[in-house]
């Protein structure tokens, strides 16, 4: 019955959650607003910014918790991959933390916990998928299909093999001059646009893998030449643009998790990483599972994009298992 504080600093968000058991009793988010000023995160003012929220946010979660520090059994934090020196502060307050109490360490993969969001039960009803099931992992720097064997056996059967999907949403919003973060926007306009307004070329790439540099492109491209006829292309079309790159960035996806599911014969589908909150994708997977009749788990909003729950998770069935880290555990920018 152990209580563990779980710590992710991996990006521009300084969050702690506390778990008990199974259920997520605290999990508190500070968002870095200055990055907006710039188009993207700046890896030394994200670091700066952590250094400023872990102690708030640490303190703001064991009370809304309802528990003391001296109650905690375990401190975990994000290993990696990330931004390494935001991972540094994170990982360097870990280890004070838990050397201060005696307690274990806990060392927690980003993109695993990603993934095992889906095991946080904030009700005794809800549903969490079995083994084997496929996930869908999306996010700014990583687009995989992965096959969930348990909890950290997972074996990559997809991938891209060069841009992520959300890089291809984020640089369609740069492209469209939409503020940082662009890819929520994209989300947000398409969906008062018409999806099938304009058409860009998928890429056909064999198997399971991705690619996504040719749309980036393709789109880069069409927009220059709508320009140079009408200066005000973009705003005359917004919406449908938006809702058109979306369509085809979440075909592509679905198309190979499907041919995914196909080759497997998993029928538990689930999706994770911070394009996960995109409506677009979550809606598409249910109705996909829903003709097919698989079953379709979609992780809460508030799971989706970086938190410290999903590592709270993860480090509770790390602790089951007694894997612990040492404290010359150090962080990793790439896996």
């Amino acid at each position: 019955m152990p209580y563990i504080l779980a710590i992710e600093s991996s990006c521009d968000d300084t969050s702690a959650a506390v778990i008990f058991n199974n259920k997520i009793l605290a999990n508190v988010i500070a968002n870095q607003q200055i990055h907006e000023l710039y188009g993207g995160v700046v890896p030394e003012l994200a670091s700066r910014a952590h250094q400023q929220h872990i102690i708030p946010v640490v303190d703001t979660a064991l009370k809304n918790a309802g528990i003391k520090r001296e109650q905690l059994d375990a401190i975990a934090f994000t290993k990696g991959p990330g931004l390494l020196g935001s991972l540094l502060v994170g990982c360097s307050f870990a280890k004070t933390f838990a050397l201060s109490l005696n307690i274990p360490l806990i060392a927690v993969d980003h993109l695993e916990a990603h993934i095992l969001s889906h095991f946080i039960k904030d009700t005794d009803e809800q549903l969490i998928p079995e083994f084997p099931f496929l996930c869908l992992l999306v996010s700014g720097g990583h687009t995989q299909i992965i096959l969930m064997k348990d909890h950290f056996n997972m074996e990559i059967i997809g991938q891209t093999i060069d841009d992520a999907a959300g890089e291809a949403f984020d640089k369609a919003a740069k492209i469209m001059s939409l503020p940082y973060p662009g890819g929520p926007l994209v989300d947000k306009f398409a969906r008062e646009g018409n999806p099938l307004a304009f058409s860009f070329p998928e890429p056909n790439i064999a198997g399971l893998n991705f690619s996504f540099s040719g749309l980036k492109t393709s789109f880069l491209y069409f927009i220059r030449d709508q320009l140079k006829l009408n200066p005000g292309f973009i705003d005359d079309h917004k919406n449908d643009l938006c809702a058109s790159i979306q369509h085809v960035i979440v075909n592509v996806l679905m198309k190979k998790l499907m041919k995914a599911a196909v080759q497997t014969g998993v029928t538990q589908l689930a999706i994770a990483g911070g394009v996960s909150a995109n409506s677009a994708l979550r809606s598409r997977l249910q109705t996909s599972c829903d003709e097919k009749g698989y079953q379709a788990f979609i992780p809460k909003f508030e799971y989706s994009t970086d938190n410290a729950a999903m590592i709270a998770i993860a480090a509770y069935y790390k602790f089951l298992k007694q894997d612990f880290a040492e404290l010359n555990a150090s962080p990793y920018a790439r896996k």
